[in-house]
């Protein structure tokens, strides 16, 4: 049995998708410059799936969305048969022939059965439409959590996603870690977006559609990866100058993995007596105003909780890659690696820098 196989078994068996959704193939398809942009960023720092697509869906409200989708694609394409069908008709049919004069041909006006079908025909195609998008979009946002599922509060900021795990006490930064569901046990992630500055959009084309955070308001969503791996996804409304580099990565993991992920967020902040310089740096400049590091006096909300930094694959958002020689390009000058990016540079001496890299390499 494929992998693709399996997928939609264990959909089916475990979240119980209607029997239009079984066994429904369909090529894999690119859906924009913009996603082809994002995954080629992200190729370089992991593997992730292919070209991230509502055409290959691992979610049950992304399998909505799909099945919605053909069918519009369906219906769209059956009108744009006939009506070009007819015109080539007419092109063919009624075209000039040599010998025909120049009289008017004879004008007919009125017939009540072809207006009557032109108005009835679009109506009825519109109300299909509009019951099972509402169908549709019913099944999605109404969906009650079930026992065992995750709750994740998403916050977005200028230029990042804040991840807090409520029931776990868990705050993290950038990169989404759920469990997988499974036949007879389903794990779905129910996640409360808000924004602390401007609208965002929260958009991971596989797992589910857009779903916008905007000040001052929560929103709501949720998602069921049905295999592990990594899914790539982006921020959906312009948020500013680095929009496009605004990333989102899902890592969905089998439960055992998860739990183990979840027991290595929880414990303290490593405290290596060998890189004490650089701890000592860090909480004396502006770096613990912004950031928080558990443990230590690092207590800032404005930036991304470093308590685990090399946990993570990447930095800025996935701008770039999580590893010593980008971590000292970004501390020297962020703007560098991500243009109009929030972060100062602390303007620190090469070797003062090389002592922070070496105290954020602990935090695992």
């Amino acid at each position: 049995m494929s992998s693709g196989d399996r997928r939609w078994k264990a959909a089916s068996s475990a979240v119980r998708l209607p029997q239009g959704w079984r066994g429904v193939r369909v090529e894999r398809a690119v859906i924009g410059a913009a996603l082809f942009e994002l995954c080629a960023a992200s190729a370089a720092i992991a593997q992730p799936r292919p070209l991230p697509s509502i055409f290959d869906p691992f979610s049950p409200p992304a399998t909505e969305i799909y099945t919605l989708s053909l069918l519009v694609l369906g219906i769209c394409a059956g009108i744009f048969v006939v009506v070009s069908g007819l015109i080539i008709y007419c092109i063919v049919a009624f075209r000039r022939r040599s010998g025909d004069d120049d009289r008017e041909p004879p004008q007919i006006y009125g017939s009540n059965p072809i207006e009557l079908a032109w108005t009835m025909i679009p109506f009825l195609i519109v109300f299909v439409l509009f019951l099972v998008t509402t169908r549709s979009m019913l099944a999605v946002q109404n969906a009650a959590p079930p026992p065992g599922a995750l709750n994740v509060t998403v916050i977005g900021h200028q230029w990042w996603w804040e991840y807090r795990y409520p029931d776990l006490g868990i705050v993290t930064a950038n990169e989404l870690h759920v469990p997988v569901s499974s036949p007879g046990n389903r794990r779905p992630t129910f996640l409360r977006l808000e924004s602390v500055d401007v609208a965002h959009s929260f958009w991971v084309p596989q797992l589910n559609g857009k779903t916008d955070l905007i000040p001052n308001r929560v929103n709501t969503t949720w998602i069921e990866p049905l295999e592990p791996g990594l899914y790539v996804g982006q921020c959906a409304e312009y948020c500013g100058t680095q929009h496009a580099h605004m990333l989102l990565r899902v890592i969905a993991q089998p439960t055992a993995e998860f739990d183990a992920w979840v027991a290595a967020q929880r414990a303290p902040a490593v405290d290596d007596p060998s890189v004490a310089a650089g701890r000592a740096l860090f909480q004396s400049v502006a770096c613990l105003n912004c950031h928080r590091v558990g443990g230590t006096v690092a207590d800032g909300v404005f930036g991304p909780d470093l308590t685990h930094l090399m946990s993570r694959a990447t930095i800025g958002a996935g701008a770039a890659p999580n590893t010593p020689a980008d971590l000292r390009a970004w501390i020297t000058d962020p703007d560098q690696v991500k243009p109009g990016a929030l972060m100062p540079a602390m303007k620190l001496a090469p070797q003062q820098i090389a002592q922070v890299v070496a105290y954020l390499g602990t935090l695992k």
